[in-house]
């Protein structure tokens, strides 16, 4: 009787034992928090980075209730006519569960300053990043948002 008690109390710590390093690795994942950058444009002309926070989600294979991205971007150029660019691509689904695209755009065009951002996206599958350097403009141009490629900054199934 002595000896079954013990088996089972043995047995009983090696499962709980087993168990923690497991408990450990889901709460880690359930939450994100991370810094990012920097990153640079072609020629290093502009540089942007920052911090982004996910949601605590219980379910992972599910998108982030929401995620909140904040940093700045900065002109690394002396002339005035060029600006540094942070593009933001965030994918996100609405209450039907249907994908969508949504783009943010933050620009300086003074060399050193620093142009500071943040948004909060809701219901996020994904989070995209690229940094160009072109001359001043309104909205960003194709090529600066179609050539190369972006940086993913966070993704709901990793």
């Amino acid at each position: 009787m002595t000896l079954t008690r013990s088996l089972a109390g043995i047995t009983i710590a090696a499962g709980i034992l087993a168990l923690a390093p497991l408990a450990t690795a889901t709460a880690a994942q359930a939450s994100s928090s991370k810094s990012w950058g920097p990153y640079y444009a072609a020629g290093s002309k502009a540089k942007v980075s920052g911090s982004l926070k996910a949601a605590a989600k219980d379910n992972l294979s599910l998108p982030a209730p929401y995620v909140k991205v904040a940093g700045s971007v900065t002109s690394l150029t002396h002339k005035p006519y060029t600006c540094g660019w942070a593009l933001f691509r965030v994918s996100y689904f609405d209450a039907a569960n249907k994908p969508h695209l949504a783009y943010r755009n933050y620009r300086t065009c003074s060399y050193g300053a620093k142009k500071k951002f943040a948004f909060t996206a809701k219901n996020v599958g994904e989070v995209e990043l690229k940094t160009c350097s072109e001359r001043k403009a309104a909205k960003p141009s194709l090529n600066c948002q179609y050539a190369g490629t972006w940086k993913t900054l966070y993704a709901y199934y990793e």
